[in-house]
């Protein structure tokens, strides 16, 4: 089991930048991580995932070019970085691992077993 806790949200610029990290409290290196979103009335989505096979990584759509999900596993923390940030990109953000999780599964909030308490973005005009 490993707890998962996200720090790095705050307040920004449209255009602006952040970097989330989440930290785990266990070894991670067997997990896949996924970084998620969800904004006021809207399901939560996927922003990035990274597997833990080989560090393969998938994007949402509305991120690729922008975001960058990376992860350290000597200290067993992911990150997120986000460049030109826009007001839609506002939510709260969500870290998550899956055990062994699949590299075709990156991208699908279900196969996760565990989640972090979220840390809130805001992207102003």
């Amino acid at each position: 089991q490993v707890q998962l806790v996200e720090s790095g949200g705050g307040l920004v610029q449209a255009g602006g930048s952040l970097r989330l990290s989440c930290a785990a409290s266990g070894r991670i290196s067997n997990y896949a991580m996924g970084w998620f979103r969800q904004a006021p009335g809207k399901a939560r989505g996927i922003v990035a995932g990274i597997s833990w096979r080989d560090g393969t990584t998938d994007y949402a759509d509305s991120v690729k070019g922008r975001f960058t999900i990376s992860r350290d596993n000597a200290k067993n923390t992911v990150y997120l970085q986000m460049n030109s940030l826009k007001p839609e990109d506002t939510a709260v953000y969500y870290c998550a691992a899956d055990l062994w999780g699949a590299t075709r599964s990156l991208t699908n909030p279900n196969e996760y077993d565990y989640w972090g308490q979220g840390t809130q973005v805001t992207v102003s005009s």
